[in-house]
């Protein structure tokens, strides 16, 4: 019998928390469906039925029935028609949050506190090894704890506790923890937004007397973050609000919230810190803090400062959660401690089991993500305040299990010291920390060396997929733009991120500063701002070209897989109001290679056209301006020499994508804005590409960006492709690229006849190159492609950024074949490259529809496919120069090769 599955709101499985009073539905059908009939109600009244409408859509459709209530539960079932008929009805759930300021009556309560220590610090002192000189217990706080009685009646049947904090927390309901996330409620652009976590409590309630917990630390708030380690970025104090809304059968609803009869104490932590660590003194704990009958008639009462809940916003997506356990492979003991081997850089924290500990005994643990080439320990992360050490003070009981409650690190390796008996393996597991997203895609080839490089590309998406998109998991952490838009791509294809990509796009649009440049990283605290503002150089950069751009880039490419048009709609404007100051700024001003040029009134004229003056990061990290040189003087060379050629590159795809957008939405202004992409294009090549299609920096990034972003007259794209080939060859078949431009580089040769340079770039195992990382273990992508010299010497950098690893968007777009044709592939095309170079390829991902995928091997001259094609994607295969299309369900095909494989 035919069936619709996968219910979903908002992408999610019935959501408790659904912020918006228009939420979207979503099925899958295992049929072509013909139309569909979809009912939501609440309380046994339907608010919206849609009667009987003819369509196959299954995927994002929007509520239209009468205005959804806050806090309220709601049940959906939908109906599909196929040729047979009608499927059965399936049904599903949703809750909606508090969704208007006005629902909220709860203060925002501060504990008793000491303000939190104003360490400010700058890249220069970073660069010049500077930092605190006193230990972190001098300058660190303690977590505070807050308890809230209420009492429960008879005939509860449900209850909401709606939850939020300055700084990050945990909820405790009568000793239970609200449910399983941590590190509660995440990065935000706190000045305008803070999310609110909602929690299903109902079993964790009984009637009579009950206490809800909250433990309070500084997080993101008040701690240490970014690349300075500066703390207070955002305050001094730490706060919290919460409202439990509680339902009983007889319809009576009551709510309790957060206000002056909430009492705090001192936690049992020296501080806790995500930068520094967790110092926790297990002796200090009082017990029963969050259990009715405690005493806390010496605990200290709470004031209600009156911040603005205006800013409290329903948390979109997936929660932070331990997504992961990864056992000890190996544990050496050394005379520092012993050094514990997990395989896998992770962003996480270790669980350790004591046995026999002593009352007061001190165990410490530090983390790093590499070690020396001796097998020595080696701390890779330098920086202010990145000590990345966790420590545990015993009672003294047999056997204890510890984990950290505030913090999480970057790391592979655990050293853990002041033991009294030797580390088993069995002691000590690595747990993963990550926003929980689910995994929709895969890739496997029968080289192993692929599989690893595509699980490197996992693995540093879900280490860096916490909270926000983050550029590494232990030095900043910061939710910068330009690693994204340059890994948006395959982020996609590996889980669904768009409830997590739309809430840090919320967050960059509240960042946008009014002249409507967008910031480099989002979310930017008023220190950010205060640093940018009285910095010189690098560190005075406050939008850039390619960074800034991805206001643009990551609606488009989220459009482009999932066919969400709301994700360019609540986009659009900040978008706009980025390219009116690109193109005010391209007026203003010249770049400074032209500044004492005598300019014709032609020159001016297209000199104001172009985004081209200013500091730009260019093509970052670009390999051969890294090479021989310290980092801090390096890392400005490539910005030097490409920055003026990538802005107004940038500038133009912006335009393009700006009207895409306008055509998908509707405006009227789309030729418009196409028009002033092709003046912006026609400017660039007058100004910067001679008649034989050469630019005026020979880097291959430069070529790559200007031939994938249509910069070079179709006269001259041979030209300049031959050049970009010339490029590659001269540097040892090795690539040359930066963030910017490494994401473009293989299709741009695909696209311009020269695949068989691709895969040697692919196959390629010298330095620079992703197998050269994969060939010296590497387990995600590394920041530079020499974090690890051919002689085993570490740079300090770090091991886990995932902006290289936009290759993998290749591997499943090339080498296995997938891609999308239309928005959220209503249409695709499996085409795989049958001449990569292996046996063997294996790939799927998950469509608004079902799953797409494709197994293809190759013996000799013959080619075999299986490809899986769910009902609603129009899919065909390309091969060979055929093209067939391809039914629903799963088809086998056989062809005869048309050229021998490359040679590796």
């Amino acid at each position: 019998m035919s069936t619709c599955r996968e219910l979903r709101v908002e992408y999610l499985r019935a959501p408790i928390g659904v912020g918006t009073r228009h939420p979207r539905f979503s099925w899958i059908v295992d049929h072509r469906q013909e139309g569909y009939e979809l009912e939501v109600a609440t309380a046994g009244r339907t608010v919206w039925a849609t009667g009987v409408v003819e369509s196959a859509e299954t995927s994002l459709v929007a509520y239209d029935g009468e205005e959804l209530a806050s806090n309220t539960a709601y049940t959906w079932r939908v109906r599909s028609r196929a040729s047979g008929g009608w499927t059965p009805w399936a049904s599903a759930a949703f809750d909606t949050a508090l969704l208007d300021p006005e629902d909220w009556t709860a203060e925002w309560v501060e504990p008793a506190q000491q303000d939190a220590v104003v360490e400010r610090w700058s890249l220069l002192d970073w660069i010049r090894g500077l930092g605190p000189d006193t230990p972190p217990e001098e300058r660190l706080r303690p977590p505070q704890l807050l308890r809230q009685r209420f009492t429960v009646r008879e005939g509860l049947v449900r209850a909401r506790l709606y939850a939020t904090a300055r700084g990050v927390y945990s909820a405790f309901l009568n000793g239970r923890r609200a449910d399983d996330q941590v590190l509660a409620p995440g990065s935000d652009a706190y000045e305008h937004r803070i999310s609110v976590q909602a929690y299903d409590v109902t079993d964790a309630l009984v009637a009579g007397e009950n206490v809800l917990g909250i433990a309070l630390a500084d997080g993101w708030w008040a701690g240490r973050l970014g690349l300075t380690g500066s703390s207070a970025q955002f305050g001094t104090r730490t706060a919290a609000i919460w409202q439990l809304h509680l339902d009983y059968g007889d319809g009576a609803r009551e709510a309790v919230a957060s206000g002056a009869d909430a009492r705090s104490a001192v936690g049992p932590w020296v501080y806790a810190d995500l930068f520094v660590g967790e110092h926790y003194d297990s002796r200090r704990v009082p017990i029963g803090w969050d259990l009715p009958g405690f005493d806390d008639a010496d605990w200290m009462p709470v004031t209600t400062p009156g911040h603005d809940r205006r800013v409290l916003r329903p948390f979109t997506g997936e929660p932070v959660r331990r997504v992961r356990e990864l056992p000890a492979l190996t544990v050496t003991p050394t005379p520092e401690g012993a050094i514990v081997d997990f395989g896998q850089v992770i962003a996480g924290r270790v669980r350790l089991r004591l046995r026999a500990a002593s009352p007061g005994q001190r165990i410490r643990i530090e983390h790093t993500e590499t070690l020396a080439v001796d097998g020595t320990w080696f701390d890779n992360i330098a920086g202010i305040n990145k000590e990345q050490t966790d420590v545990y003070v015993a009672t003294g009981e047999d056997v204890v299990e510890w984990e950290p409650e505030f913090t999480f690190h970057g790391f592979r390796y655990a050293r853990v010291s002041g033991l009294s008996t030797p580390l088993a393996d069995a002691d000590i597991v690595a747990v993963v920390i990550a926003s929980d997203l689910e995994q929709t895609g895969s890739f496997a080839a029968s080289d192993a060396r692929l599989d690893r490089l595509h699980q490197n590309a996992v693995w540093s998406q879900r280490g860096n997929f916490l909270s926000v998109p983050t550029d590494c998991p232990q030095r900043e952490r910061a939710g910068w733009t330009g690693d994204l838009q340059a890994f948006v791509g395959a982020a996609s294809n590996n889980a669904q991120v768009v409830p997590f990509l739309s809430r840090w796009l919320d967050n960059l649009r509240a960042d946008q500063l009014p002249d409507g440049r967008i910031p480099i990283f989002s979310p930017r605290s008023p220190f950010d701002a205060e640093a940018a503002a009285t910095a010189q150089g690098i560190g005075a950069i406050v939008a850039s070209a390619g960074w800034s751009d991805a206001i643009a880039t990551v609606p488009w490419v989220l459009y482009e897989r999932f066919g969400d048009r709301r994700v360019l709609a609540d986009n659009e404007e900040a978008l706009r109001r980025w390219i009116e100051y690109q193109r005010t700024a391209a007026a203003a001003e010249l770049p400074s290679s032209l500044e004492a040029e005598e300019l014709t009134p032609e020159r001016r004229r297209r000199q104001a056209l172009l985004y081209n003056a200013g500091l730009h990061f260019g093509d970052w990290l670009t390999p051969s301006t890294m090479e021989g040189k310290p980092v801090h003087e390096a890392i400005m060379i490539a910005p030097a020499l490409t920055g003026e050629l990538v802005a107004p590159m940038f500038q133009a795809q912006t335009l393009t994508i700006a009207a895409r957008i306008a055509r998908v939405l509707d405006r009227d202004d789309a030729d418009d804005l196409a028009a002033r992409a092709d003046q912006v294009r026609a400017a660039f090549a007058a100004e910067y590409i001679d008649d034989r299609g050469d630019l005026p920096v020979r880097l291959q990034g430069v070529y790559v960006l200007a031939l994938a972003f249509d910069m070079v007259p179709p006269e001259r794209r041979p030209a300049t492709a031959a050049r970009l080939v010339e490029l590659v060859r001269a540097r040892g078949d090795r690539l040359d690229t930066g963030f910017l431009s490494t994401p473009h580089l293989l299709d741009v040769l695909c696209d311009h006849g020269y695949p068989d340079v691709a895969r040697t770039l692919l196959w390629q195992s010298e330095m620079p190159s992703w197998l050269y990382e994969v060939d010296r273990g590497a387990t995600t992508f590394w920041e530079t492609w020499d974090a690890i010299a051919p002689d085993g010497s570490i740079r300090p950098m770090s091991m886990n950024h995932y902006a290289p690893g936009s290759v993998d968007d290749w591997l499943y777009r090339r080498v296995a074949g997938i891609r999308p044709t239309s928005p959220g592939y209503r249409t695709a095309v499996i085409e795989p490259d049958v001449d990569i170079g292996v046996g063997r390829v294996s790939a799927h991902v998950t469509t608004p529809y079902g799953r797409l995928a494709v197994t293809w091997s190759r013996a000799g001259d013959a080619i075999s496919l299986e490809v899986e094609v769910p009902h609603g994607v129009t899919a065909e295969l390309r091969l060979g120069g055929d093209t067939v299309p391809l039914p629903a369900g799963t088809s086998v095909h056989e062809r005869p090769s048309s050229a021998p494989a490359s040679p590796r």
